[in-house]
């Protein structure tokens, strides 16, 4: 496998993915960076970077011509996402110079929340009832064909920002007439009360290479609705539930035709059924620090394998993945009424992450026991509620 060094783009407008651009380095390769403005004092790994470009907010003819400059001297060979609200963007680019990876069409099926639902569909993939906005009968006869509650939800965000949660055929005609214009970014599914899943991924050659499912504690919807604490933590592996999400992930990247890379993919469980639903997905590393909880469980650092994937496909050489640990992680993360908040009581020896972020506290355990792990998550989470926690609304961009 030729050894000549690779020219990599990394295009991110949020601070992330510095350990993919240490694993791209450190395999000798030259990294270039293309960020907003707004960032150039995080702390990137500069070591790692050979060149940055900045941007004060994205104009993709703007970028599509600043890009086509710099290739004139230097001959890019891989342009990645680092973060979901590029992976449209960054598609794009590689249509207009040709360049090797995700296409646009297979990028709107990691992106676009209605686009994901349609394809899940059509491939038998299970999927909550739900129903673009485009037509006022085909809302009447969903309305009256489901029963609600149902979710409203963006088409292209991330995460729970913009969802709202409504009850009626009423409140839903409000809400969409509210919506205006706006209305086709927006789709309204079958909300069922039920425990919420992901599963962090990498997939080399159209096949998941390595996968780790996870349960939510609180539901993202619920912590960001209902100002909570951010929990999550390691499936009981071989368990009934862990072995069908490992098969309803594989199938749903097959459907959607992930090639390879990292991937973050959310099911649900129906209470009532105990049946699994997709919910959606994402070409790129979980966020939330969910990564770093993935790694300690399992000593899988997904930014970094994921880098090593892409330089293993474009040298066409065979992608080996590291020996797997077989532990069980959870983290806990919660909004501090402190600026820096002093975490040193918490001192069981499963820590192995304490979160540096001003205004936020946050700890990953680390446990050979499932039980212990969820042990100590109950207790951090009521010390945290009662001693650090603080909450503001979440992000409304619907209306």
């Amino acid at each position: 496998m030729s050894k000549q060094p690779l020219n990599f783009l990394c295009i991110s407008t949020y601070f992330k993915g510095q350990d993919f651009l240490k694993s791209c380095k450190a395999d000798g390769n030259n990294v270039y960076l293309l960020t907003k403005k707004k960032l150039e004092h995080e702390q990137w790994p500069w070591e790692s970077i050979d060149d940055v470009f900045y941007i004060e907010d994205w104009n993709q003819k703007d970028v599509s011509k600043g890009i086509a400059y710099k290739f004139r001297e230097i001959k890019f060979d891989r342009f990645v996402a680092l973060d979901d609200f590029d992976v449209e963007k960054v598609a794009l680019l590689r249509e207009h110079f040709r360049m090797p990876g995700m296409g646009r069409t297979t990028a709107h099926y990691f992106r676009d929340k209605l686009a994901m639902r349609m394809k899940a569909k059509e491939e038998g993939v299970n999927v909550p009832d739900f129903t673009d906005l485009f037509n006022n009968d085909t809302i009447n006869e969903y309305a009256d064909r489901v029963s609600a509650p149902w979710l409203i939800k963006p088409r292209m965000e991330a995460s729970a920002t913009g969802i709202k949660k409504i009850h009626s055929k009423e409140e839903l005609w409000q809400v969409v007439n509210d919506l205006g214009d706006e209305r086709d970014n927006y789709l309204v599914e079958k909300f069922a009360p039920g425990d919420v899943f992901h599963v962090d991924g990498l997939n080399v050659d159209g096949k998941v290479a390595f996968s780790r499912a996870s349960k939510y504690l609180d539901t993202p919807f619920e912590v960001a609705h209902g100002g909570g604490i951010f929990r999550s933590a390691s499936c009981e592996i071989g368990s009934k539930t862990e072995k069908a999400l490992q098969k309803i992930n594989a199938d749903v990247m097959k459907a959607f035709g992930m090639y390879c890379g990292a991937s973050h993919t959310e099911f649900i469980q129906s209470k009532a059924t105990g049946e699994l639903f997709f919910l959606e997905t994402s070409s790129r590393v979980g966020g939330a620090n969910l990564a770093e909880m993935v790694e300690a469980a399992s000593g899988i650092n997904l930014w970094a394998e994921w880098a090593n994937i892409e330089i293993a496909e474009l040298r066409k050489g065979k992608y080996k993945l590291p020996k797997i640990n077989n532990q069980y992680a959870g983290i806990v993360v919660s909004l501090s009424r402190y600026e820096r908040p002093d975490t040193s009581s918490f001192t069981d020896k499963e820590i192995v992450w304490r979160m540096n972020k001003a205004w936020h506290i946050g700890l990953i355990v680390v446990s050979k026991s499932s039980e212990r792990v969820l042990e100590l998550l109950d207790q951090y989470t009521e010390r945290i509620g009662k001693e650090f926690h603080a909450s503001l609304p979440a992000p409304d961009k619907s209306l």
